[in-house]
């Protein structure tokens, strides 16, 4: 019987992924190993050389390979503007529309008492230093709408609000493109109260 510690090792690693489960894990593992030898190999090699080289922006959070990442060493951009958000991917949503040219704090995070993630784990000593640097006036709070993301703004806008800050939440309402009969109750009553 052939060895499949290597294997099995390979399985296990692959399920620390989101949404990764026991058969998604194997049928990765075995078509790796069947058709994309060399897939593997440049995948291997690629994560390693990311956990030895990226690291956090000494300002803004994000992942970075300098010790400053490139969107807050670019002086173009508006400096009264902070845009804080959860993680690196809703910074690229955000930077994506192309509609924002501020900068921004990756929070890494959201505060989750229940799965003991307090203030201390996001960084939010970090992001009100950040805030409060004399250049910003606006912190747009662009958390997610969960639970988690409504009181991480919430808690993030009561440490500010005394300081001479302008807060600011993204709105919420009814998708572009949407037909009203489809879309749910609480996003069309939010786009009444925050209707303009």
């Amino acid at each position: 019987m052939p060895d499949t510690n290597a294997l099995e090792a390979l399985i296990q690693s692959l399920r620390c992924l989101p949404g990764v489960g026991i058969k998604s894990a194997q049928r990765m593992a075995f078509h790796l190993l069947q058709h994309n030898r060399a897939g593997a190999q440049t995948l291997a090699k690629a994560l390693l050389q990311a956990t030895e080289h990226i690291q956090h922006c000494d300002r803004c959070h994000t992942f970075t390979e300098a010790l400053i990442c490139a969107t807050c060493l670019d002086q173009r951009r508006d400096a009264s503007k902070l845009c804080v958000v959860e993680t690196p991917a809703d910074q690229s949503a955000v930077e994506r529309t192309g509609a924002y040219r501020g900068y921004y704090f990756v929070l890494m995070g959201k505060l989750s008492p229940l799965d003991g993630i307090g203030p201390k784990d996001i960084g939010l000593k970090k992001l009100f230093d950040r805030a409060l640097d004399g250049s910003v006036h606006e912190v747009i709070l662009a958390t997610n709408f969960t639970a988690e993301g409504e009181a991480t703004a919430h808690v993030i806008s009561e440490g500010l609000k005394s300081r001479g800050l302008h807060l600011t939440r993204l709105a919420r309402g009814v998708p572009v493109g949407s037909e009203l009969e489809y879309v749910d109750l609480g996003t069309i009553a939010h786009a009444l109260v925050d209707r303009r």
